[in-house]
């Protein structure tokens, strides 16, 4: 049977930082949910280790996988002598344990299970255009997520607006508009079909982009019509769709992070 911890009801301070480390971890949820084997089996020996919670673990676990994951709740405030010890010792999530190997960091993660588990590929195999331009844009991913994490600190700010959020993310937005113009076969960063590109940039932009409309009444969206369009499309995905459980709590936990009021639904 595989195994997987699952995200723990932690306590803490809900800083920017753990919602940094979350949306990291999401990407592995993402790719998790679409490497699945078509028969829906998992491969056995399969450890992901989380120390965050997952709001809409119910959704994850309806993919097929309840009979076939042990979730295992690890304390982010409490790690468990084993996870430690046998484990990961530095203590980082996300972690994956598979025949012997220990794997950590998101990005090497979504690398390790392309390589070694069936499934849809994460990265193209037969095309060196779209291949290196997949290296170049998770290469760049880091001031884009820098971006939007400045412009979140500047939302908590008295008086700021959407001029202000507009001015600290636009150039990022922009050249992730341009992106997603370069090939025209489809919608995402590749184009047809999504990829390890779009899972290492759709936490971050998704949940700043509801952030953002309910704090600061800032759309990211205006005037970049592909971006629009991307993320109307990854919601049609169900491997993607399944990893965000209720928006509303996603906002709230958003709000809390950057010490605003938490509006009453």
């Amino acid at each position: 049977m595989a195994t997987a911890a699952s995200p723990a009801a932690t306590s803490g301070s809900g800083s920017a930082a753990a919602g940094e480390k979350l949306m990291k971890e999401e990407r592995v949820w993402i790719a998790r949910n679409f490497k699945v084997p078509i028969d829906g089996g998992v491969p056995a020996g399969l450890i992901i280790s989380s120390c965050f919670r997952y709001q809409n673990l119910e959704n994850f676990l309806g993919q097929g996988l309840q009979d076939k994951i042990q979730l295992v709740a690890i304390d982010l405030q409490d790690k468990p002598a084993w996870f430690l010890e046998k484990v990961y010792p530095p203590g980082k999530v996300p972690v994956l344990e598979h025949n012997g190997n220990v794997i950590a960091e998101s990005l090497d993660l979504l690398s390790y299970l392309d390589a070694n588990f069936e499934g849809p590929k994460l990265l193209p195999q037969d095309d060196p255009a779209k291949q290196a331009f997949a290296d170049e844009l998770i290469g760049s991913s880091d001031p884009v997520i820098v971006a939007l994490f400045r412009a979140g600190r500047a939302a908590a700010g008295a008086g700021a607006g959407g001029d202000d959020i507009s001015e600290l993310v636009a150039p990022a937005l922009d050249k992730v508009e341009e992106a997603l113009g370069r090939f025209s076969d489809g919608p995402f960063f590749l184009g047809q079909s999504m990829s390890a590109v779009d899972m290492v940039y759709a936490p971050f932009v998704e949940r700043f982009k509801d952030f953002f409309a309910a704090a600061k009444q800032y759309d990211m969206t205006q005037g970049r019509p592909k971006l629009k369009e991307w993320i109307e499309e990854l919601n049609k995905i169900d491997a993607y769709a399944a990893t965000w459980g209720d928006r509303r709590l996603q906002i709230a936990a958003m709000m809390s992070k950057f010490g605003l009021e938490i509006p009453v639904a």
